[in-house]
């Protein structure tokens, strides 16, 4: 089950797969909003601890939807307009950024999500106080570290497949045979 650096590392293997080449500015602010959007699904995790002082109260449910992704995602990529320290990014990409997380939790975990809300709903099962909450995300990540290392190899390969073939269009090498 991804936790917080399973997202992230997932999230920043998307944004790596669908960033423009000619994207810039600062990389700390897109790496924190990268890392927010990421796991903003998880959210329902803090309103089920506020207002019922069980995170699994709400979890696996709206938040975890094909309908949150594209509605955040709207959202989240005119955030810049109101507050200039927020990168800009594309509709899709923040859409995307926040369906990995989706995409993570209903691959990797045995729990459904509900993935066509408001068609369907699926509540992750027990009860998770704050203790049980903040142990998992600071003490239980290290089962993250397999899919960080895997989500860094894939960006890595990425940007060598990248960079090998701006060196080739540089040279002027193309896949046709020299005659």
């Amino acid at each position: 089950m991804p936790l917080p650096i399973g997202h992230t590392a997932i999230g920043m293997a998307a944004f790596e797969t669908a960033r423009s080449p000619q994207d810039s500015g600062s990389r700390t602010a897109k790496a924190l909003f990268i890392i927010f959007l990421a796991n903003l699904p998880d959210i329902d995790i803090l309103f089920g601890l506020f207002l019922q002082s069980n995170g699994a109260a709400f979890h696996r449910g709206p938040t975890h939807s094909l309908l949150f992704a594209i509605v955040c995602g709207f959202l989240a990529s005119h955030l810049w307009r109101f507050w200039r320290r927020i990168p800009r990014m594309g509709f899709g990409l923040c859409s995307l950024l926040i369906f990995s997380h989706v995409a993570a939790d209903m691959f990797l975990t045995s729990t459904q999500v509900s993935f066509f809300w408001p068609l369907e709903i699926h509540w992750s099962q027990g009860h998770s106080n704050w203790g049980q909450v903040f142990d998992m995300v600071f003490f239980q990540s290290v089962q993250d570290i397999g899919i960080a290392l895997s989500a860094a190899i894939y960006v890595l390969a990425l940007r060598f497949i990248r960079s090998a073939g701006k060196a080739r269009s540089l040279l002027g090498i193309s896949g046709r045979r020299m005659q």
